[in-house]
């Protein structure tokens, strides 16, 4: 069985991700900070100057096994909303429940050291998202093959050329047993071979049960992975549908631009 497989995803009763209300506000250069007094006296309505809302009142209900693509141009929300799922961000207003864990393809080089070696960012990496030694040891092997890296597992990480980075966090994050996944523009990356890699690496994630959130400006990513879509304009929700009804949505507004 493919270390993508793991070993099965176990039926969650309800949805597997659900959001009420969620808003999250940034400052105009940074992320807005706020005073302790701020916090816990502040209407959570308003707004400090300099500041703006990035998603504004989104609800959203998504069970297991959906693949769920987010439309909208650049800025509008999409990588904020896979950020506030994965726990990276904190609300400022409304809740995100998630059932089970997280394996996150956002940002696949962030949580690599640059001056451990790849042999050692993969057991670290992994056993930070929760495999055992024994499942480390089990999928090394195939983590190591499929990211193309044979010949350099004990080179430092920060050695790695882009391509390389990316080719290994990608490896590593898809080998984990999360059930929920979220994609961010990562198979836009690499060369032509290695993203039918990714795509078939993907197909094997969904088919085995695992709920998606794909972030793409490729409606034939969007359209091969997909079947519901939401389209995020301004950082409100502006259609929950099908994918293509998300994707004609979006071309219809930016038509009127």
């Amino acid at each position: 069985m493919s270390a993508a497989s793991g070993a099965g995803t176990r039926p969650v009763v309800g949805p597997v991700i659900e959001t009420v209300g969620l808003g999250i506000r940034f400052g105009r250069n940074r992320r807005q900070r706020l005073s302790m007094r701020e916090m816990l006296f502040q209407r959570r309505t308003s707004t400090p100057k300099g500041s703006f809302w990035a998603l504004r009142d989104v609800s959203l209900s998504v069970q297991q096994g959906e693949a769920v693509g987010l439309v909208g141009a650049n800025g509008q929300g999409k990588s904020t909303l896979l950020r506030l799922i994965a726990g990276v961000l904190l609300p400022d207003e409304g809740t995100v429940a998630v059932r089970g864990g997280v394996a996150p393809l956002i940002e696949l080089t962030g949580g690599f050291v640059g001056d451990l070696t790849a042999r050692d960012n993969i057991w670290l990496t992994a056993g930070l998202h929760g495999l055992s030694n024994q499942q480390i040891e089990e999928r090394f092997d195939e983590i190591v093959d499929f990211a193309e890296i044979g010949d350099f597992l004990d080179t430092p990480f920060r050695h790695f050329s882009s391509g390389m980075q990316v080719r290994l966090g990608f490896s590593v994050i898809t080998t984990l047993d999360e059930p929920v996944v979220l994609v961010d523009e990562v198979l836009a990356v690499g060369d032509k071979r290695f993203r039918e890699k990714c795509y078939q690496r993907m197909e094997e994630l969904v088919s085995g049960g695992r709920t998606l959130f794909l972030v793409s400006h490729s409606e034939g990513d969007l359209k091969r992975f997909c079947t519901r879509g939401v389209y995020l304009s301004e950082g409100t929700v502006r259609e929950d549908g099908t994918v293509a009804d998300a994707i004609d949505a979006y071309n219809r507004d930016q038509g009127r631009k």
